[in-house]
C-alpha cells in the first residue's frame, strides 16, 4: 500500500485505509488492519470509525469484520459514468470483440499503472487476472506499455522509472533499460504486444488511445491465448484494433478526463 504524504493529513490517512481494506479483498478484522497499519491503535480505531459513520467502511458486529462500504459503490459507478473512457466506448469495445471473438480491454493509467475500466468477452472468455475494476501493472502488460510509450518524454522516464519489475514470468521485463527499449518500439510500431509477461499462456496486441493533440486518454488491448493464436497471427488485429482505438479517441474529444499520472 502507498503510504501519502502527511501533508495529506486525515483525508490522506482515511484513503490510504480505504486501500488497504481494498488491497485485502475481503473482510478484515482490526487486528489485521493494525499490524499492517503505520498508525497507533487509537488513530486507527478513530479513522475507522468515521469511515464507517460515512458509510465508506462497513462492520458486521456479530463478526467484527470491516468491509467497503456501499457508498463507495455508488461513488464508484459514478466515477465509472464520469470520469472513465467505458461508457463511450462500450459499443465500440462490444463491436470488434464481436468480429474477432477475442477478449476486449479498455484501460486508463493510474500512477503508472493499468487501471481496467472495461472488459468486454466474446461467447467463451478466457480466465484472465485483468478484470474491470483491477489494477495491472505498467511495464508488463501491452496495455500498460501502449500507453506508457506514448506519454510525452519527461513522465514517461518518471514513471518508467516508478515500475516494481516484479518478475511475473520468464518472459517479463524487468529492468529500466528493457523498458525503455521496448517503449520506443513501440512508438515505432503504434502497437504493444504482452508476449506472456504478465500471465503464463496470455498474449495481447495493445493500442493507445489518443486525443486530437496526442494525449493519452487510456488504451485498448485485444488478449487470447497462445492456445489459440501465435504472436504473429495476433498482429493480423492490428488495423482493427488501431481503427476502434482512434474512433474512441475522437468520441472522446469532448469529454473531460482526469490528467493521466
Amino acid at each position: 500500500m502507498k503510504i501519502r504524504n502527511n501533508s495529506d493529513g486525515t483525508v490522506g490517512k482515511a484513503l490510504d485505509l480505504l486501500d488497504q481494506v481494498a488491497a485485502i479483498g475481503r473482510p478484515v478484522r482490526f487486528s489485521e488492519l493494525l499490524t499492517a497499519s503505520p498508525h497507533p491503535k487509537a488513530t486507527l480505531y478513530r479513522l475507522l470509525q468515521t469511515l464507517t459513520s460515512q458509510g465508506m467502511l462497513g462492520y458486521d458486529s456479530e463478526r467484527q469484520l470491516y468491509s467497503l462500504g456501499v457508498r463507495l459503490v455508488r461513488l464508484a459507478h459514478a466515477a465509472w459514468r464520469q470520469s472513465s473512457l467505458a461508457p463511450i466506448a462500450r459499443p465500440l469495445l462490444d463491436e470488434l470483440s464481436l468480429k474477432l471473438a477475442e477478449t476486449v480491454h479498455l484501460g486508463q493509467l493510474d500512477h503508472g499503472q493499468v487501471l481496467y475500466v472495461d472488459k468486454r468477452n466474446p461467447a467463451s472468455p478466457l480466465a484472465m487476472y485483468s478484470d474491470a475494476g483491477k489494477i495491472g501493472p505498467g511495464y508488463c502488460t501491452g496495455i500498460g506499455k501502449a500507453m506508457l510509450a506514448f506519454l510525452p518524454a519527461e513522465q514517461r522516464q518518471s514513471l518508467v522509472q516508478q515500475q516494481s519489475f516484479h518478475r511475473y514470468t520468464a518472459n517479463t521485463i524487468v529492468s529500466v533499460e528493457q523498458l525503455s527499449a521496448e517503449l520506443a518500439e513501440i512508438r515505432q510500431q503504434q502497437v504493444a504486444f504482452d508476449r506472456e509477461e504478465h500471465e503464463p499462456n496470455i498474449i495481447c496486441i495493445a493500442a493507445p488511445i489518443l486525443s486530437s493533440s496526442k494525449r493519452v486518454l487510456g488504451g485498448l488491448s485485444i488478449t487470447t491465448s497462445t492456445a489459440r493464436y501465435t504472436l504473429l497471427e495476433l498482429a493480423a488485429f492490428k488495423v482493427d484494433l488501431l481503427a476502434t482505438a482512434s474512433k474512441i479517441g475522437a468520441l472522446a474529444e469532448t469529454w473531460d478526463f482526469p490528467e493521466t499520472n
